[in-house]
């Protein structure tokens, strides 16, 4: 019996290399290889740029709601004495922070009080959501007190207002400048209801990192904020930050039972739940759309291996007459498919990683390019295109593609491995 060659021996992958590097005029396709590696190229970059993108804003949204705002938000309801009237206010807050602080996973627990107000600087106004909060706990979130984008002395704080930037530019005030706060719900009098107002100075402009967030907030010290709200002796929630904000489910039934039966919790992803859920389904959708790309591209490997087989029907003759086994004229031609497809993957990876690496000067130059402007912060919420990259994210653009691409390429290198070499012959 004759010895039987080792699959992919070096005379396979010397035949399968000549066959992908000829031209035309010797009955090649190099035309149709350069269209399929191109291709492949561009899915695999798309996909992996897609993707990193998606995780990049969805990093960014989640940092800019752990960085702003609290983890856990705990309220209660409190019944006015010697009434049946209930009103969401916390009593002894000062107590009930300082028991929630305590809690194993629990990294501060700051009382709060919240209002709708108007903020009036010369002849522009804007709507605020202020925010009383002390100056301590105020100084622990990461995304307000970052003295990279902040400006002024967040250790003046006491002293004035710390505001949004967006707030800050919509007004047209700096650090030192008098705001004046509007709200309708002042004093009562013989005459109805009148607003109350007061001035405070800017000590501190913050940039959380999401437009909507700097546009609308505003922070006063807790005992003026009480006085201006009417919240003497109490609070409108307590604010609870966690160790782990991904597992703060687990520590909800330990701060209800600290916060009391009348107490009812609200966490991060109750509010921005929807939206993440959102994120999720359009990586998903995306993905497939994607997919379907990568899929598009492959099939020109096809095309390209058929016409390769067409043009090669006398040489596989006459390798087939010279004992090549079926086997290898099928690892001949899946070599030539699986080595364009590689090599595309490749090529699309290293573009769609340098894409999210370089991103900032790469979107910087579209926007120089454009005239500006191609980017809103007011309508997508945070102020420049994010990209991170997630190995994870890359192995599977790699595994999609390689796959499609090498299985795609078995149907055209068995049909030139089961070609007759009597058929091939015959007219030549």
């Amino acid at each position: 019996m004759a010895n039987r060659t080792a699959p992919f021996s070096a005379f396979e992958w010397m035949i399968a290399w000549r066959y992908i590097r000829a031209r035309r005029a010797e009955g090649g396709v190099s035309v149709m290889t350069w269209i399929s590696l191109v291709g492949i190229t561009l899915a695999v970059f798309a996909l992996i740029a897609t993707l990193s993108v998606r995780a990049g804003f969805r990093e960014e949204f989640i940092d800019t709601i752990l960085g702003a705002n609290a983890h856990v938000t705990v309220y209660q309801d409190s019944v006015i004495e010697g009434t049946d009237i209930t009103r969401q206010v916390i009593e002894g807050y000062a107590d009930l922070s300082q028991r929630l602080g305590q809690i194993e996973g629990v990294s501060r627990a700051a009382p709060v009080v919240r209002g709708q107000v108007m903020l009036n600087a010369g002849n522009e106004n804007a709507g605020i959501e202020i925010y009383g909060i002390a100056a301590g706990d105020l100084a622990s979130l990461p995304r307000i007190a970052d003295p990279a984008t902040g400006m002024g002395d967040i250790a003046r704080f006491d002293e004035g207002i710390a505001l949004g930037s967006g707030a800050a530019r919509e007004l047209g005030v700096a650090i030192g400048d008098k705001v004046r706060v509007i709200s309708p719900n002042g004093a009562r009098t013989p005459m109805g209801q009148s607003p109350r107002v007061s001035a405070y100075e800017v000590t501190y402009i913050f940039t959380a990192g999401r437009y909507d967030i700097d546009r609308t907030r505003a922070y006063l010290p807790l005992s003026e904020a009480q006085l201006f709200f009417n919240r003497d002796g109490v609070v409108d929630e307590i604010e609870v930050m966690v160790e782990d904000p991904d597992n703060v489910q687990e520590l909800l039934p330990e701060i209800l039972d600290v916060a009391g039966p009348t107490a009812f919790l609200w966490t991060w992803r109750d509010s921005a739940g929807a939206f993440l859920r959102a994120l999720t389904v359009e990586d998903n959708v995306m993905f497939v759309i994607l997919s379907i790309l990568v899929l598009i591209a492959s099939m020109n490997i096809i095309s390209g291996l058929i016409m390769l087989v067409k043009n090669k029907g006398r040489d596989i003759g006459i390798l087939r007459t010279m004992g090549l086994t079926e086997g290898s004229v099928l690892r001949v031609f899946f070599i030539c498919g699986a080595g364009i497809g590689t090599i595309g993957t490749l090529a699309g990876v290293i573009l769609g990683c340098a894409f999210a690496i370089w991103i900032d000067p790469i979107f910087a130059a579209v926007n120089y390019v454009s005239g500006g402007g191609v980017w809103d912060p007011s309508i997508r919420g945070i102020y420049a295109l994010p990209a991170k990259l997630e190995l994870g994210d890359v192995i599977s653009a790699v595994a999609l593609s390689l796959t499609l691409s090498w299985v795609i390429t078995l149907f055209p290198a068995r049909r030139a491995a089961r070609m007759n070499p009597v058929e091939a012959l015959r007219y030549e």
